[in-house]
């Protein structure tokens, strides 16, 4: 005769087998979250020299938008070119030659993948990955019956981390 098992157990096997299944998907996570830190240094960073033609009626405030550069500021102009930092677009030929620094690989794909918007069909990937970690988070609290000890030290360990993650959103 099959017995019937609890709504705890059918958790930490949901639990165990979903954590083993998105285990590659919370190590790109973890890698691409870690590099996403640094986005605003050079590490992990090479540089990439780019040569491109705009028309020659372009205007200077347009070259930034024309180029996708944020922040865009022109440095000084020398008769028909405009310096910028890291570049330079000649008026008269519409040539503008910049610097761009660019994740090395395989970095760069594993923060695209982290950033993918909801343009992107792959993004249902990430939703998918976003759920089933927000479910490895609240299935943990079906690992131990409620009135053992593990799970009031389990409790308390998840209050002290609930408290520090509010602390830090406020003070960022």
């Amino acid at each position: 005769m099959k017995t019937k098992k609890s709504f705890n157990h059918l958790m930490r096997v949901l639990h165990r087998h979903i954590g083993f299944f998105i285990l590659g998907f919370i190590v790109i996570y973890a890698i691409s979250g870690i590099a996403l830190i640094f986005r605003d240094s050079d590490f992990l960073k090479y540089e990439k020299k780019i040569k491109v033609t705009l028309p020659t009626d372009t205007k200077s405030s347009d070259i930034g938008s024309s180029l996708k550069i944020r922040d865009f500021k022109i440095l000084e102009t020398q008769g028909d070119v405009i310096y910028f930092k890291d570049g330079s677009f000649n008026t008269s030929t519409g040539e503008a030659e910049y610097t761009v620094k660019e994740l090395i690989f395989p970095i760069n794909k594993l923060v695209s993948l982290h950033k993918i918007p909801s343009k992107n069909p792959l993004h249902w990937f990430s939703l998918a990955i976003g759920i089933l970690l927000f479910f490895m988070a609240v299935s943990s609290f079906w690992m131990f019956t409620t009135r053992s000890k593990q799970f009031r030290k389990g409790m308390y360990t998840a209050l002290a981390g609930i408290v520090f993650a509010v602390i830090l959103l406020l003070f960022i």
